[in-house]
């Protein structure tokens, strides 16, 4: 038994065998290379629904291509329910209240801060009428886990103030640092952000510093509107400090996306790009520089409109995309967030804002100042009884104060791995 036992027979059986292990290995060859091209095809797909005809291009000093695309041609456009949008140039109401002149010194002369700009600035500009959108290249998604997740949150990337519960912790890998307000109807949220560059550990890792503008349970139907800058290897394929936004009406499920990397966001603004690098940012002991960001609801039409420092009104995010944001937000929160992959089954040593602990204070540690909630009214207005959540304090911490020319402020962030986050 098993045995051929020689012959001609013998030899046909042998000659059989080696005939279906070659046509085994060539079907697995050709397999796997219809599995590339059709990748290939499938990547080239999204990049042609992304990267839309340009009325011209502009190199940026960091490798990016940005797009001046006419306005009417953005990729929000590709959304079934804007087909007929007529683009509204400017919001209605703009919040009133106390407004922070952002380029005036703050609390003494030692905390100037500085303005700031975008780093392809420096090569041109785009021509009224048209928007910059930064360029999506086939190794941006290649990167990703599939097309489909190109661009996007993975789940339970959003910090539960009430339920630091340690399985939902380790599970989601994500960690914050972060100051909130609840319990009331808001309309929008105003912070200025001093701006670092982080070093990070995995470039499956990224860390960002952001307000979050929520509405519903933070269950399946989680509504969410963000910006802010952050530092994302995996998404930009560099470590370079980027201005973003993100939207979700679903908890990160099926909807929403970073910039403008899906239909949603719609643009009016010819200066900002949206995912490209700030430049120039902060040292330690050095120079500081920050960003505001404004995000607030036309009470008119209901829009979510962001604007960036005290000129750019950049665009705005369409009520109809959210259910509980369609009428209001229940929740408001600031701070940073990073993610720790446990490399080596250790704390990452990736880290959050400056990488310092707040207690270092002004010139080390990174702030958010001038923190503003939109009541009612439409009024910006301090926020009132603020709570802080940080998951491991050890790794990363937040502190909060008040004064004069800085409002309501906190210092937070952290380098991670240390002698007491191991």
């Amino acid at each position: 038994m098993g045995s051929c036992g020689g012959g001609a027979h013998c030899s046909r059986s042998r000659v059989l065998v080696v005939f279906f292990c070659l046509w085994g290995l060539i079907s697995l060859s050709c397999a796997a290379r219809l599995s590339v091209s059709r990748q290939k095809l499938e990547v080239q797909k999204h990049l042609n629904r992304l990267n839309k005809p340009a009325v011209k291009s502009i190199e940026s000093p960091d490798g990016d291509i940005i797009d001046c695309v006419h306005m009417s041609h953005q990729p929000a456009f590709d959304h079934p329910y804007l087909k007929d949008h007529k683009i509204q140039m400017r919001p209605s109401y703009h919040p009133e209240g106390r407004v922070f002149d952002d380029s005036k010194v703050s609390t003494g002369s030692k905390q100037r801060t500085n303005s700031i700009t975008q780093l392809w600035h420096v090569n041109d500009k785009c021509p009224e009428g048209t928007i910059p959108i930064r360029r999506t290249k086939e190794e941006d998604v290649l990167r990703a886990s599939s097309v489909k997740r190109y661009g996007r949150k993975k789940h339970r990337a959003i910090p539960q103030p009430r339920s630091a519960d340690p399985d939902l912790i380790n599970e989601s890998g994500h960690q914050h640092a972060i100051a909130y307000v609840e319990g009331d109807k808001y309309f929008g949220a105003k912070a200025t952000i001093n701006v670092w560059e982080p070093k990070i550990q995995q470039p499956n890792e990224f860390s960002l510093s952001q307000l979050w503008i929520l509405g519903g349970s933070f269950g399946q139907d989680l509504n969410s509107i963000e910006a802010g800058w952050q530092v994302s290897p995996d998404l930009y394929g560099d470590n370079n400090t980027r201005l973003f936004t993100y939207w979700t009406s679903d908890a990160y499920q099926a909807t929403g996306c970073y910039n403008l990397l899906c239909s949603g966001f719609i643009q009016i603004n010819s200066e900002i790009a949206m995912g490209a690098s700030i430049s120039p940012v902060s040292g330690l002991r050095n120079s500081q520089y920050d960003i505001s960001i404004l995000v607030w609801k036309d009470p008119n039409e209901g829009h979510w409109w962001m604007q960036f420092g005290n000129d750019y009104v950049l665009g705005y995010w369409p009520s109809f995309l959210f259910s509980y944001l369609a009428d209001s937000a229940s929740m408001i929160e600031w701070g940073g967030e990073v993610v720790n992959s446990e490399p080596d089954g250790r704390h990452t040593s990736t880290q959050m804002g400056s990488g310092r602990f707040p207690e270092e204070g002004f010139g080390k540690a990174s702030y958010f100042r001038n923190i503003q909630v939109v009541d009612s009214s439409n009024n910006l207005k301090a926020p009132k009884g603020i709570g802080t959540f940080t998951e491991k304090s050890n790794c990363y911490d937040v502190q909060t104060g008040n004064n004069g020319d800085w409002g309501r402020y906190f210092y937070y962030g952290g380098p991670g791995r240390n002698e007491n986050c191991p």
